[in-house]
């Protein structure tokens, strides 16, 4: 990825990446940031010299990978937000979480909140002010030497909501310092903002937002992942 990122669908102006971990989605000017590493790939590889449009429908946390999609023009970024307002993206994630999850598979339902004036979130009762409703869908893929391995689907998108929701029941994903996690995930890094959380944005299904047709990509997992897959004989 000589760009900073591997380019996994351009198709009219949707653009889907796949993010590595330990960069921000979005940052301010002069700050590293994925938007950033588009913007002066799209300006070289096109040869633009002034301002243009990318929009960004949703986010990815700085510590995760995964598939991200971009819009480059407004009305494409409206009518993908818009599906991502509504839930009718379809978002899988994997996720390497510490301990044995029991069931092997079901469905977490919490209330979350994120923290004011910190980048964090955690777990309320429904009557707390500002709480969200967060469910997910979980099944176990399979064991890693600290636990496991799992294939989440997100029925609601909240604000760190894998993270909060694993680690309330006990199984932190790995590397995850900020939610408990004692136990580290690929390459570590001097600068804590580089390093990587065991947690990849695996798919992501939308409908095209000119030509409306159903759109499928997959983010092939990082080195990390397929050194505990294979270790995990999968």
């Amino acid at each position: 990825m000589p760009q900073g990122f591997d380019i996994l669908l351009e198709d009219g102006p949707a653009l889907v990446v796949c993010k590595p971990p330990g960069v921000a989605t979005q940052a301010p000017t002069g700050i590293d940031s994925l938007e950033t590493r588009i913007r002066d790939f799209i300006r070289q590889r096109e040869a633009k010299t002034g301002n243009f449009y990318l929009g960004i429908p949703h986010r990815l946390d700085r510590p995760a990978s995964g598939a991200i999609v971009f819009a480059r023009h407004v009305r494409a970024a409206q009518r993908l937000a818009r599906q991502f307002e509504a839930r009718t993206v379809r978002k899988i994630y994997w996720a390497a979480v510490a301990g044995v999850v029991e069931p092997a598979e079901g469905v977490w339902t919490d209330h979350l909140w994120k923290v004011y004036g910190q980048p964090r979130a955690q777990v309320v009762e429904p009557t707390h002010p500002g709480a969200q409703h967060a469910v997910l869908r979980y099944r176990t893929l399979g064991r890693h030497e600290h636990g496991s391995l799992l294939e989440i689907e997100l029925e609601t998108g909240r604000t760190h909501q894998v993270r909060v929701q694993a680690a309330s029941r006990g199984h932190a994903v790995l590397g995850d310092e900020l939610y408990g996690s004692p136990l580290t995930w690929g390459e570590q890094y001097e600068d804590w903002r580089l390093r990587a959380i065991a947690l990849h944005a695996r798919e992501l299904e939308f409908d095209h937002p000119m030509r409306r047709e159903r759109v499928r990509v997959v983010a092939p997992a990082p080195t990390a992942w397929r050194e505990a897959l294979a270790r995990a004989g999968l």
